[in-house]
């Protein structure tokens, strides 16, 4: 029989004729039966007040909630709303009223959920503690949040509601399901879920895939699947995400309604209920597609292109034509090496007449020595650490360590045992460094699941993660793997130049800060592991990653090869695969990583295999039925040049040479080792900031500082303006006007100049000889500031 609480709603009501009933209750003395067919007994007290009443009230055979006695109430209020005829589901906290807290975004971070709640009241974020929350709204504030006595009165529902002032505003109405649901449960005296209730086990939406045309809705149902095979349908209590509410949007207040946009496009839809989550995916696809053998005919180099194709049928969507010679030329050039071709090599690719020239091309740059520079520049950004907390040194090991890999081609597997399982001195071993500029378990674990599993469990560390399967449980199980990795040696920041040795040690565990509890290691998805003292858990950790069965290992890196090809990631962000995120072209993606493993690793090769397609040659020109199209690859996809490669593409078409500090004369800005060496342009274009915490994804927006910085560094007009420099002397040179146009354009966009183009440049140039160097000096300043050189096309 579940009763009101004396203690923790009445204490303030001393009135002497409650006093007696309520001992006889307390001494489990049955006052009134309420009806024999209820199968039940309850006591009716009666309190004599301006605004309380009393409700008691238990669970019949058939486990619904009754409302036995109602004491109190007048005329036409709450004794109407609870009539002892009113059978209705029973409603608990855990599996009712948490869920709508979450739904109604009462526990997200922007409300109540943030770190000292909104306004006094304050609730664990996204439902993740559900004792927290309860006594949050049970007992803190004097228990003044819900009324047993008049539920449907309750601040609770006051607030929600709009009865009283509310800064989260209205969430539901009176008259509502939701309002029934937390009213039952304030009447049935505000249960707990029973501790041995069936456990949910996880929650499935139906449909999994609908296909919509523009405008058109429908209906999920959400169904959660409990440990004793039960089904119960939620669709009223999960909350609803769309990924992209342009394509599919879900409206808060319309139970799992989802409404499909204007444009045609693609989205994930989720369902949360109790932490748990399901999808469905949503597509709208072009009206008026194309026929089938319109598909049929597109050319197929390798599978690839096959399994573009089918993903653009589906949609509706058709690719664009192919891209000139010389736009493939550049695009291969800047994707490979980083680097833009001389004229001298542009004239030859475009003099090849060869049908296997771009493949041959591929080939080429893979073997040039600038590869491994480039690519480890790449890495860089996701492994390099602040020099002021690991020492200078062990930043320039760490830089050393990862060009060779890149020069001697090391298998990824390898390249990944020999960072994850890293052990030796900081001073001779690079791969020790990531273990030294992150100490602890805590820090290791979510930076290594994160860069080579593509599973972000930070949010994992303080709650439930609000859109995957990990938990507390999951985040300190994988950081407890690196629980042995010792150090010796060493100063703390920011006096950290000493060598450090990192080692196995013979024990070492984790402790879970919530309890004290030992925690025991185990893989994400897996069962505790009990490892003997002369195991290293990490080689354990690299053997599960390794497994074929796998879901994160090769796809992740499969993933960040085709972003750094395409343009654009298959899953973006790069380092989050999850169910709520899915990748755009789930198909090719599999593909493409099943590929790589079979391929032994080899980077070199999935690279190859990536720019030998169809779809990698399109030209970036969207056509009438691709315009909309930004994420499944009907295009190439147009992306700002990384920060290195255009200063150094700036100095290469100006003849000039920076010098930068902490490398020898004559380096590169690829070849740079620390984000510490000054430079106004890498800073102004996006190289990550060395006070970040690595793994650092650039973003390639424009920016206004970037325009600004082309239209008036002082650095760039010294080397456009040198004597020394290759305006001065193509200017001063036998070169016709007509040549020096045809080589500024060779130079900077690797394409000859259109008719049209060179007409309009040759009309600004004087004839005259010694006349000619202030038009040309302003032909290269016009042409490196354009989009054309900026992006890769």
């Amino acid at each position: 029989m579940g009763v009101v609480s004396y203690e923790s709603h009445l204490m303030s009501t001393h009135l002497p004729s409650v006093e007696p009933q309520l001992e006889r209750f307390r001494a489990g003395v049955r006052l009134r039966p309420l009806g024999s067919r209820l199968g039940v007994w309850a006591a009716f007290i009666g309190i004599a007040s301006c605004c309380h009443l009393v409700v008691a009230s238990a669970a019949d055979d058939a486990g619904k909630s009754q409302v036995l006695a109602v004491a109190g109430a007048p005329n036409g209020t709450a004794a109407e709303m609870a009539s002892p005829a009113t059978t209705l589901p029973a409603a608990t906290f855990e599996a009712d009223v948490q869920p709508l807290l979450s739904r109604y975004g009462c526990n997200a971070g922007a409300c109540h959920g943030k770190a000292r709640g909104q306004n006094g009241f304050a609730l664990s974020l996204l439902g993740f503690d559900h004792d927290f929350d309860y006594a949050a709204l049970v007992h803190a504030g004097r228990a003044r949040r819900v009324s047993l006595a008049t539920p449907e009165n309750s601040l609770l529902l006051l607030k929600a509601t709009g009865r009283v002032p509310h800064g989260g505003g209205k969430r539901f109405e009176v008259d509502g399901p939701q309002f029934q649901v937390i009213n039952r449960w304030i009447q049935a005296g505000c249960p707990r879920t029973p501790a041995d209730a069936p456990q949910l086990v996880r929650v499935s939406v139906e449909p999994t895939h609908q296909t919509l045309a523009p405008g058109e809705s429908f209906s999920l149902r959400t169904m959660a699947i409990f440990s004793d095979g039960s089904q119960r349908e939620v669709s009223e209590l999960a909350a609803y995400q769309s990924g992209d509410m342009t394509v599919a949007a879900t409206p808060p207040d319309q139970h799992g309604q989802v409404a499909a946009g204007a444009l045609p496009g693609e989205a994930t839809v989720m369902a949360r209920y109790m932490n748990h989550i399901a999808v469905c995916s949503v597509t709208i696809p072009l009206a008026n597609a194309p026929s089938d053998d319109a598909y049929r005919a597109l050319p197929r180099v390798n599978e690839i292109d096959g399994l573009v194709w089918e993903k653009l049928q589906l949609l509706g969507l058709f690719p664009s034509t192919p891209a000139s010679e010389t736009t493939f030329h550049r695009r291969a050039y800047l994707r490979v090496i980083g680097r833009l071709p001389t004229p001298q090599e542009t004239r030859a690719y475009l003099a090849d007449t060869r049908t296997d020239k771009r493949q041959r091309l591929v080939d080429q740059l893979l073997d040039r020595p600038e590869y491994a520079d480039f690519w480890a520049n790449k890495w860089a950004d996701l492994l390099r650490p602040n020099p002021f907390d690991t020492g200078v040194k062990t930043v320039w090991n760490l830089n050393d360590w990862l060009r060779n890999a890149f020069r001697q081609n090391m298998p990824y597997d390898q390249f990944v045992r020999e960072l994850v399982t890293a052990k030796g001195s900081t001073f001779r071993n690079g791969a020790t460094v990531i273990l030294r500029d992150r100490r602890y378990p805590m820090e290791i674990g979510p930076a290594i699941s994160q860069i080579f599993l593509g599973v972000r469990l930070d949010c994992a560390k303080c709650h439930h993660h609000p859109f995957e399967a990990w938990s507390q449980d999951d985040f300190r199980g994988f950081a407890a793997l690196f629980a042995k990795v010792g150090h010796i040696g060493g100063v703390s920041p920011p006096i950290s130049g000493e060598e450090e040795l990192i080692y196995l040690q013979p024990a070492g565990e984790l402790k879970d800060e919530r309890n004290g509890a030992t925690v025991v290691p185990r893989v994400l998805h897996g069962e505790p592991l009990h490892i003997p003292p002369d195991v290293d858990p990490r080689d354990l950790l690299v053997e599960w990653m390794l497994e074929p069965s796998n879901p994160y290992f090769a796809r992740v890196m499969a993933n960040r090869v085709w972003a750094e090809i395409m343009g654009q990631g298959l899953v973006t962000p790069l380092d989050d695969l999850r169910t709520t995120n899915p990748a755009s072209n789930e198909p090719l993606l599999d593909y493409l990583a099943d590929d790589f493993r079979q391929q032994g690793y080899d980077i070199k090769k999935l690279i190859r295999k990536i720019m030998t397609s169809h779809v990698f040659g399109l030209s970036s020109e969207p056509s009438e039925r691709n315009v909309s199209d930004y994420k499944n690859f009907s295009r190439y996809y147009r992306q700002r040049i990384r920060a290195e490669v255009l200063l150094d593409g700036i100095n290469d078409v100006l003849g000039y040479q920076d010098e930068f500090t902490n490398v020898a004369f004559g380096s590169r800005a690829m070849e740079l080792w620390t984000y510490r060496t000054a430079s106004d342009f890498l800073d102004t274009f996006g190289r990550p900031d060395m006070n970040l915490e690595p793994p650092c994804e650039r973003t390639p927006d424009t920016t206004t500082p970037q325009i600004l910085h082309l239209m008036n560094s002082q650095q760039i007009d010294h080397k456009l303006t040198r004597d020394e420099g290759r305006p001065a002397q193509l200017a001063n040179g036998e070169m016709t006007n007509a040549q020096i146009v045809e080589e500024a354009y060779l130079l900077v966009y690797n394409r000859l100049p259109a008719p049209d183009e060179a007409r309009v440049v040759l009309a600004a140039m004087p004839p005259e000889k010694d006349q000619r160097r202030q038009a040309v000096e302003d032909l290269f300043w016009s042409l490196l500031s354009t989009p054309e050189y900026l992006f890769v096309d």
